[in-house]
Protein backbone atom coordinates (compact mmCIF):
# COMPACT_ATOMS: atom_id res chain seq x y z
CA UNK A 1 0.00 0.00 0.00
CA UNK A 2 1.69 3.65 -1.07
CA UNK A 3 0.23 6.92 0.56
CA UNK A 4 -1.65 6.93 -2.91
CA UNK A 5 -4.08 4.47 -1.39
CA UNK A 6 -5.24 6.52 1.15
CA UNK A 7 -6.95 9.81 -0.91
CA UNK A 8 -5.41 13.61 -0.63
CA UNK A 9 -2.65 12.41 1.83
CA UNK A 10 0.47 14.06 0.70
CA UNK A 11 4.06 12.72 1.29
CA UNK A 12 6.37 14.67 3.71
CA UNK A 13 9.39 15.72 1.09
CA UNK A 14 6.74 16.53 -1.10
CA UNK A 15 5.12 18.78 1.20
CA UNK A 16 8.09 20.25 2.32
CA UNK A 17 9.13 20.89 -1.39
CA UNK A 18 6.01 22.44 -2.15
CA UNK A 19 6.21 24.93 0.78
CA UNK A 20 9.68 25.78 0.85
CA UNK A 21 9.41 26.88 -2.93
CA UNK A 22 6.87 29.25 -1.79
CA UNK A 23 8.32 30.90 0.75
CA UNK A 24 10.75 33.77 0.63
CA UNK A 25 12.79 35.49 3.67
CA UNK A 26 11.55 38.59 4.86
CA UNK A 27 12.70 41.85 2.99
CA UNK A 28 13.54 43.89 5.94
CA UNK A 29 16.93 44.06 7.26
CA UNK A 30 18.81 46.31 9.82
CA UNK A 31 22.23 47.14 11.21
CA UNK A 32 23.10 45.92 14.24
CA UNK A 33 26.06 45.70 16.91
CA UNK A 34 27.94 42.65 16.37
CA UNK A 35 27.65 42.25 20.12
CA UNK A 36 24.03 42.31 19.67
CA UNK A 37 23.60 40.32 16.50
CA UNK A 38 23.86 36.54 18.29
CA UNK A 39 20.85 34.52 16.73
CA UNK A 40 20.33 36.89 13.77
CA UNK A 41 20.39 35.55 10.63
CA UNK A 42 22.91 37.56 7.92
CA UNK A 43 21.39 39.08 5.16
CA UNK A 44 24.26 38.99 2.76
CA UNK A 45 27.69 37.88 2.90
CA UNK A 46 30.13 39.30 5.56
CA UNK A 47 33.44 40.56 4.48
CA UNK A 48 36.45 41.19 6.67
CA UNK A 49 37.63 44.42 6.44
CA UNK A 50 41.10 43.84 7.08
CA UNK A 51 43.73 40.45 7.16
CA UNK A 52 43.78 37.84 9.53
CA UNK A 53 46.52 37.80 11.14
CA UNK A 54 46.61 41.57 10.45
CA UNK A 55 50.35 41.41 10.67
CA UNK A 56 53.17 38.79 10.52
CA UNK A 57 53.28 37.81 14.52
CA UNK A 58 54.84 35.25 16.84
CA UNK A 59 52.83 31.87 17.92
CA UNK A 60 55.32 31.30 20.77
CA UNK A 61 57.38 33.01 23.34
CA UNK A 62 60.85 32.64 22.35
CA UNK A 63 63.36 33.69 20.10
CA UNK A 64 62.62 35.46 16.43
CA UNK A 65 65.66 34.81 13.92
CA UNK A 66 66.64 34.39 10.08
CA UNK A 67 66.80 30.61 9.90
CA UNK A 68 69.91 31.14 7.60
CA UNK A 69 71.62 32.54 10.81
CA UNK A 70 70.29 29.65 13.53
CA UNK A 71 71.62 27.07 10.76
CA UNK A 72 75.30 27.97 11.74
CA UNK A 73 75.24 26.66 15.17
CA UNK A 74 76.43 29.85 16.64
CA UNK A 75 75.08 31.82 19.80
CA UNK A 76 72.79 35.00 18.51
CA UNK A 77 73.47 38.04 20.16
CA UNK A 78 69.48 39.36 21.28
CA UNK A 79 68.99 42.65 19.94
CA UNK A 80 65.44 43.43 21.65
CA UNK A 81 62.92 42.16 23.20
CA UNK A 82 59.16 42.57 21.65
CA UNK A 83 56.07 42.37 23.71
CA UNK A 84 52.36 41.49 22.28
CA UNK A 85 51.23 45.58 21.23
CA UNK A 86 55.09 46.60 20.66
CA UNK A 87 56.86 47.11 17.19
CA UNK A 88 60.54 47.03 16.49
CA UNK A 89 61.17 50.25 14.17
CA UNK A 90 64.09 49.11 13.06
CA UNK A 91 64.98 45.80 10.73
CA UNK A 92 66.58 42.13 12.84
CA UNK A 93 70.30 42.62 12.23
CA UNK A 94 72.03 39.31 10.06
CA UNK A 95 73.61 37.38 12.61
CA UNK A 96 71.31 38.47 15.75
CA UNK A 97 67.83 37.08 17.37
CA UNK A 98 64.96 39.02 19.22
CA UNK A 99 63.03 37.69 22.37
CA UNK A 100 59.50 37.69 21.34
CA UNK A 101 56.47 37.17 22.80
CA UNK A 102 53.22 35.37 21.26
CA UNK A 103 51.62 37.85 19.29
CA UNK A 104 54.31 40.10 19.18
CA UNK A 105 54.98 41.81 15.43
CA UNK A 106 58.00 40.27 14.04
CA UNK A 107 60.69 42.89 12.83
CA UNK A 108 61.41 43.08 9.15
CA UNK A 109 64.23 40.11 8.29
CA UNK A 110 62.87 37.46 11.22
CA UNK A 111 60.94 34.59 9.45
CA UNK A 112 61.28 31.95 11.86
CA UNK A 113 61.06 31.67 15.64
CA UNK A 114 62.44 29.23 18.26
CA UNK A 115 59.91 28.61 21.36
CA UNK A 116 62.30 29.35 24.69
CA UNK A 117 62.28 25.86 25.76
CA UNK A 118 64.56 25.15 22.37
CA UNK A 119 67.32 28.21 23.66
CA UNK A 120 69.65 28.30 25.75
CA UNK A 121 70.80 31.56 27.37
CA UNK A 122 74.79 32.77 27.80
CA UNK A 123 77.32 35.40 27.38
CA UNK A 124 77.79 35.00 24.29
CA UNK A 125 73.82 35.00 22.96
CA UNK A 126 71.29 32.48 22.52
CA UNK A 127 72.05 28.95 21.09
CA UNK A 128 69.55 26.98 19.64
CA UNK A 129 68.51 23.06 20.20
CA UNK A 130 67.28 21.56 18.20
CA UNK A 131 67.47 23.78 14.83
CA UNK A 132 63.75 24.94 14.24
CA UNK A 133 62.38 24.29 10.54
CA UNK A 134 62.32 27.55 8.07
CA UNK A 135 59.45 29.49 8.67
CA UNK A 136 58.22 27.34 12.55
CA UNK A 137 56.29 29.49 14.79
CA UNK A 138 55.03 31.83 12.58
CA UNK A 139 52.10 33.31 11.70
CA UNK A 140 51.74 34.90 8.39
CA UNK A 141 49.39 38.43 7.57
CA UNK A 142 46.83 37.32 5.72
CA UNK A 143 46.87 33.42 6.33
CA UNK A 144 43.69 33.27 7.97
CA UNK A 145 41.62 35.46 5.75
CA UNK A 146 42.58 38.15 3.40
CA UNK A 147 40.59 41.80 3.46
CA UNK A 148 37.33 41.27 1.31
CA UNK A 149 36.80 37.75 1.82
CA UNK A 150 33.64 35.95 2.96
CA UNK A 151 33.73 35.64 6.74
CA UNK A 152 30.12 34.18 6.85
CA UNK A 153 27.91 33.35 4.38
CA UNK A 154 24.38 35.24 3.74
CA UNK A 155 22.06 33.39 5.43
CA UNK A 156 23.97 32.05 8.53
CA UNK A 157 22.89 32.34 12.00
CA UNK A 158 25.36 34.03 14.34
CA UNK A 159 27.03 32.22 16.98
CA UNK A 160 28.38 33.62 20.21
CA UNK A 161 32.02 32.10 18.51
CA UNK A 162 31.08 33.73 15.37
CA UNK A 163 31.23 37.52 17.60
CA UNK A 164 34.72 36.97 18.08
CA UNK A 165 35.88 36.46 14.57
CA UNK A 166 33.63 39.12 13.29
CA UNK A 167 35.56 41.78 15.35
CA UNK A 168 38.76 40.43 15.07
CA UNK A 169 38.46 41.67 11.08
CA UNK A 170 37.15 44.73 11.28
CA UNK A 171 33.89 44.59 11.80
CA UNK A 172 31.53 46.84 13.82
CA UNK A 173 28.24 45.67 13.01
CA UNK A 174 26.73 43.64 10.63
CA UNK A 175 23.32 43.12 8.45
CA UNK A 176 20.82 41.28 9.16
CA UNK A 177 17.07 39.95 8.40
CA UNK A 178 14.52 41.42 11.03
CA UNK A 179 12.96 39.04 13.12
CA UNK A 180 10.29 37.07 11.50
CA UNK A 181 7.12 37.93 13.58
CA UNK A 182 4.79 34.96 14.48
CA UNK A 183 1.17 35.03 15.76
CA UNK A 184 -0.04 31.92 17.79
CA UNK A 185 -3.39 30.96 19.26
CA UNK A 186 -4.96 27.60 19.91
CA UNK A 187 -8.82 26.73 19.71
CA UNK A 188 -10.90 24.65 21.62
CA UNK A 189 -13.76 25.14 24.18
CA UNK A 190 -12.13 22.54 26.54
CA UNK A 191 -8.94 24.40 26.62
CA UNK A 192 -7.68 25.97 30.37
CA UNK A 193 -5.07 28.01 31.89
CA UNK A 194 -2.52 26.09 33.82
CA UNK A 195 -3.41 26.20 37.75
CA UNK A 196 -7.29 26.88 37.11
CA UNK A 197 -9.90 24.13 38.59
CA UNK A 198 -10.81 22.08 35.51
CA UNK A 199 -14.64 21.21 34.98
CA UNK A 200 -15.80 17.66 33.55
CA UNK A 201 -14.18 17.84 29.69
CA UNK A 202 -11.73 20.45 30.46
CA UNK A 203 -8.16 20.15 29.88
CA UNK A 204 -5.27 22.07 30.69
CA UNK A 205 -3.55 23.98 27.42
CA UNK A 206 -0.30 23.35 27.44
CA UNK A 207 0.18 23.04 23.01
CA UNK A 208 0.26 27.19 23.42
CA UNK A 209 2.96 27.30 26.07
CA UNK A 210 4.94 24.53 24.35
CA UNK A 211 5.08 26.26 20.92
CA UNK A 212 5.29 29.84 22.44
CA UNK A 213 8.79 28.06 24.45
CA UNK A 214 10.21 26.69 21.32
CA UNK A 215 9.54 29.90 19.06
CA UNK A 216 11.27 31.65 22.08
CA UNK A 217 14.27 29.47 21.24
CA UNK A 218 14.35 30.19 17.48
CA UNK A 219 14.31 33.91 18.05
CA UNK A 220 11.34 35.17 16.18
CA UNK A 221 8.64 37.69 17.85
CA UNK A 222 6.04 36.20 19.03
CA UNK A 223 2.31 37.13 19.48
CA UNK A 224 0.45 35.38 22.06
CA UNK A 225 -3.40 35.50 20.85
CA UNK A 226 -4.11 33.06 23.21
CA UNK A 227 -7.34 30.85 23.30
CA UNK A 228 -9.86 30.90 20.77
CA UNK A 229 -13.26 29.52 21.48
CA UNK A 230 -14.35 27.22 19.37
CA UNK A 231 -17.02 29.81 16.99
CA UNK A 232 -16.16 31.33 13.79
CA UNK A 233 -16.66 34.51 14.53
CA UNK A 234 -13.92 34.38 17.16
CA UNK A 235 -12.17 32.23 14.88
CA UNK A 236 -12.18 34.89 11.99
CA UNK A 237 -11.29 37.70 14.37
CA UNK A 238 -8.40 35.94 15.57
CA UNK A 239 -7.05 35.23 11.97
CA UNK A 240 -7.36 38.55 10.83
CA UNK A 241 -5.56 40.24 13.51
CA UNK A 242 -2.82 37.69 12.98
CA UNK A 243 -2.84 38.30 9.47
CA UNK A 244 -2.38 42.44 10.02
CA UNK A 245 0.43 41.92 12.66
CA UNK A 246 2.65 38.91 11.49
CA UNK A 247 4.55 37.35 8.72
CA UNK A 248 3.26 33.60 10.00
CA UNK A 249 0.01 32.34 11.46
CA UNK A 250 0.65 29.21 13.95
CA UNK A 251 -2.74 27.56 15.29
CA UNK A 252 -3.03 24.18 17.12
CA UNK A 253 -6.34 22.37 16.79
CA UNK A 254 -9.49 22.77 14.95
CA UNK A 255 -7.59 21.49 11.38
CA UNK A 256 -9.16 17.91 11.91
CA UNK A 257 -12.70 17.01 10.58
CA UNK A 258 -15.43 17.32 13.31
CA UNK A 259 -18.09 18.99 14.22
CA UNK A 260 -16.01 21.87 15.57
CA UNK A 261 -13.21 22.10 13.57
CA UNK A 262 -13.71 25.24 11.98
CA UNK A 263 -10.17 26.53 11.32
CA UNK A 264 -9.75 24.37 8.14
CA UNK A 265 -12.88 25.77 7.11
CA UNK A 266 -12.37 29.58 7.93
CA UNK A 267 -8.68 29.45 6.29
CA UNK A 268 -10.33 28.21 3.02
CA UNK A 269 -12.34 31.39 3.17
CA UNK A 270 -10.09 33.97 4.08
CA UNK A 271 -7.07 32.58 2.14
CA UNK A 272 -5.81 29.47 -0.04
CA UNK A 273 -5.01 26.32 1.00
CA UNK A 274 -1.81 24.53 -0.10
CA UNK A 275 -2.54 21.33 1.47
CA UNK A 276 -4.13 20.24 4.03
CA UNK A 277 -3.52 16.29 4.92
CA UNK A 278 -0.55 14.80 5.12
CA UNK A 279 1.20 11.18 4.73
CA UNK A 280 2.52 10.64 8.73
CA UNK A 281 1.81 10.06 11.93
CA UNK A 282 1.57 11.67 14.30
CA UNK A 283 0.06 14.23 12.40
CA UNK A 284 -2.17 14.02 9.30
CA UNK A 285 -4.40 16.70 9.42
CA UNK A 286 -2.13 20.08 9.42
CA UNK A 287 -3.01 22.69 6.61
CA UNK A 288 -0.57 25.45 4.98
CA UNK A 289 -1.18 28.17 2.78
CA UNK A 290 -1.79 31.89 2.66
CA UNK A 291 -3.50 34.62 3.89
CA UNK A 292 -4.09 37.91 2.37
CA UNK A 293 -0.64 38.93 3.79
CA UNK A 294 0.57 36.06 6.08
CA UNK A 295 1.12 32.47 5.44
CA UNK A 296 -0.37 29.93 8.14
CA UNK A 297 0.56 26.49 9.29
CA UNK A 298 -2.81 24.88 10.96
CA UNK A 299 -1.50 21.98 13.47
CA UNK A 300 -3.26 19.41 14.38
CA UNK A 301 -4.79 19.51 18.42
CA UNK A 302 -3.55 16.30 19.83
CA UNK A 303 -0.18 17.60 21.64
CA UNK A 304 2.39 15.29 20.04
CA UNK A 305 0.79 15.79 17.16
CA UNK A 306 1.27 19.60 17.40
CA UNK A 307 4.89 19.30 18.63
CA UNK A 308 6.05 16.94 16.40
CA UNK A 309 4.64 18.38 12.85
CA UNK A 310 5.62 21.81 14.15
CA UNK A 311 9.09 20.68 14.39
CA UNK A 312 9.07 18.41 11.17
CA UNK A 313 7.15 21.43 9.08
CA UNK A 314 6.51 24.66 10.54
CA UNK A 315 10.36 24.77 11.65
CA UNK A 316 11.62 24.51 8.18
CA UNK A 317 8.65 26.94 7.03
CA UNK A 318 10.18 29.54 10.24
CA UNK A 319 14.14 29.10 8.88
CA UNK A 320 13.29 29.94 5.85
CA UNK A 321 11.16 33.06 6.47
CA UNK A 322 14.41 34.04 8.80
CA UNK A 323 16.64 33.55 5.51
CA UNK A 324 17.82 29.91 6.81
CA UNK A 325 18.32 27.17 4.05
CA UNK A 326 16.60 24.25 4.58
CA UNK A 327 18.83 22.35 6.60
CA UNK A 328 17.10 18.37 7.17
CA UNK A 329 17.27 16.51 10.64
CA UNK A 330 20.82 13.84 10.40
CA UNK A 331 20.13 10.54 9.80
CA UNK A 332 21.39 7.51 11.52
CA UNK A 333 20.82 4.26 10.96
CA UNK A 334 20.24 1.66 14.19
CA UNK A 335 18.62 -1.59 15.58
CA UNK A 336 15.17 -1.03 17.37
CA UNK A 337 15.43 -2.56 21.12
CA UNK A 338 11.64 -3.07 20.58
CA UNK A 339 8.91 -4.62 18.53
CA UNK A 340 7.16 -1.59 16.67
CA UNK A 341 3.59 -1.46 15.74
CA UNK A 342 3.06 -0.03 12.50
CA UNK A 343 0.77 -0.10 9.32
CA UNK A 344 1.52 0.50 5.89
CA UNK A 345 -0.33 3.83 4.22
CA UNK A 346 1.53 6.88 6.31
CA UNK A 347 5.33 7.48 7.23
CA UNK A 348 5.69 7.36 11.02
CA UNK A 349 7.85 8.95 13.55
CA UNK A 350 7.78 7.00 16.18
CA UNK A 351 9.70 8.86 19.52
CA UNK A 352 12.93 7.13 20.62
CA UNK A 353 15.93 7.00 22.20
CA UNK A 354 19.25 6.07 20.63
CA UNK A 355 22.74 4.80 22.12
CA UNK A 356 25.63 3.19 20.99
CA UNK A 357 25.84 -0.26 22.71
CA UNK A 358 28.67 -2.63 22.27
CA UNK A 359 29.69 -0.23 19.55
CA UNK A 360 26.00 -0.44 17.79
CA UNK A 361 23.78 2.24 17.59
CA UNK A 362 20.81 1.18 19.17
CA UNK A 363 17.29 2.55 19.84
CA UNK A 364 14.36 1.72 22.09
CA UNK A 365 10.96 3.41 22.22
CA UNK A 366 9.72 6.03 24.92
CA UNK A 367 7.12 6.52 26.92
CA UNK A 368 3.73 4.33 27.79
CA UNK A 369 2.98 4.37 24.37
CA UNK A 370 3.31 6.18 21.19
CA UNK A 371 -0.35 7.51 20.98
CA UNK A 372 -0.51 11.30 19.85
CA UNK A 373 -1.77 12.39 23.50
CA UNK A 374 1.08 10.79 24.72
CA UNK A 375 3.58 13.54 25.75
CA UNK A 376 5.71 11.33 27.70
CA UNK A 377 7.10 9.57 24.75
CA UNK A 378 8.49 12.87 24.03
CA UNK A 379 10.14 13.98 27.46
CA UNK A 380 13.08 11.21 26.73
CA UNK A 381 13.45 11.22 23.33
CA UNK A 382 16.61 12.01 21.19
CA UNK A 383 14.91 11.50 17.91
CA UNK A 384 12.52 9.93 15.33
CA UNK A 385 12.56 6.46 14.96
CA UNK A 386 11.24 7.17 11.09
CA UNK A 387 9.26 4.34 9.63
CA UNK A 388 8.95 4.34 5.60
CA UNK A 389 5.22 5.06 4.44
CA UNK A 390 5.09 1.74 3.03
CA UNK A 391 6.55 -0.30 6.23
CA UNK A 392 4.34 -2.64 8.42
CA UNK A 393 5.44 -3.84 11.74
CA UNK A 394 8.70 -4.06 12.65
CA UNK A 395 10.44 -6.62 15.14
CA UNK A 396 13.09 -6.37 17.41
CA UNK A 397 16.48 -6.52 16.25
CA UNK A 398 15.89 -5.30 13.07
CA UNK A 399 17.50 -1.64 11.37
CA UNK A 400 15.51 1.40 11.06
CA UNK A 401 16.47 4.50 10.05
CA UNK A 402 16.63 8.15 12.95
CA UNK A 403 15.81 11.42 12.79
CA UNK A 404 18.09 12.89 15.39
CA UNK A 405 16.41 16.01 17.10
CA UNK A 406 18.53 19.09 16.39
CA UNK A 407 18.73 22.09 18.91
CA UNK A 408 14.89 22.54 18.83
CA UNK A 409 13.93 19.90 20.48
CA UNK A 410 16.85 18.81 21.99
Amino acid sequence: MSCYDLPGLLPIDQALERMLDQLTPVEQVEDLAITAAVGRITAEPVRARVNLPVFDNSAMDGYGLRHQDAATGKPLPVQARILAGQSLNTPLQPGHCVRIMTGAPLPVGCDTVVMQEHAQDSDQGVAFDPLPEPGANVRLNGTDLKQGDVVLPAGHRIRPIDVALLISVGLVDVTVHRRVRIAVFASGDELQAAGTTLAPGQIYDSNRPGLHALLDRLGVEVLDLGVIPDEPQALRQAFSTANETSDLVISSGGVSVGEADFTRDILAEEGDIEFWKLAIKPGKPLAFGRLSKAWFVGLPGNPVSTLVTFHLIAVPAIRRLMGMTHRPLAQLAAISQDALHKSPGRMDFQRGHWAVKDGTVQVRCTGSGQGSHQLSSLTDANCYIALEQERGPVLAGEAVTLWLFDDVLA
